[in-house]
């Protein structure tokens, strides 16, 4: 059975591994990263997924300042073992993500990702289309969505960077 859940405080080591076998070592060149480097994911907003005792998937929320907009989550990285793809698993963390960062309180999420993907999700470029990432990103991958009321980041400018607390 799979369940979805918040991350344990001693989740990180199967969490790691997780990454490494979905997403590699490519997955520290990218600008997401050096928003999360030595840095602690969102209050309660760090979520995985189990198939029984295994971890199977994984996604966390980050605080960044998004430019003159102020504060925002950064989403990232999504990974789900690859004999689970397509099964929803994804989506299901995805959601519960969300959910909670709207029931926390926060504004909007953005990401750099598969438009196609995030687009159930209500992400579009347009929110983010005047925000930018450190480092190299691709621009049509940067996306955003609004959770609840207003437009927090419509007209926004400015440069991304990491507001969360760090790692000791």
């Amino acid at each position: 059975m799979i369940t979805i859940d918040r991350e344990g405080a001693y989740s990180h080591i199967e969490r790691e591994k997780l990454l490494d076998r979905v997403m590699g070592q490519a997955r520290f060149q990218k600008s997401s990263e050096i928003l999360r480097r030595n840095r602690l994911p969102a209050d309660g907003l760090a979520f995985v997924a189990h198939d029984g005792k295994q971890m199977i998937g994984t996604v966390r929320l980050w605080n960044v300042n998004a430019g003159d907009a102020g504060d925002a989550l950064l989403l990232g990285p999504l990974a789900v073992d690859k004999i689970y793809s397509g099964s929803g698993v994804g989506a299901g963390l995805v959601y519960a993500a969300l959910n909670a960062a709207q029931a926390a309180g926060h504004r909007s999420v953005l990401l750099v990702g598969d438009p196609d993907y995030y687009a159930r999700f209500g992400f579009h470029a347009a929110p983010a289309s005047g925000l930018l990432m450190p480092g190299h990103f691709d621009r049509h991958r940067f996306q955003a969505v609004h959770l609840g009321n207003g437009d927090s980041l419509s007209g926004s400018t400015g440069m991304l960077s990491a507001t969360g607390a760090m790692i000791h």
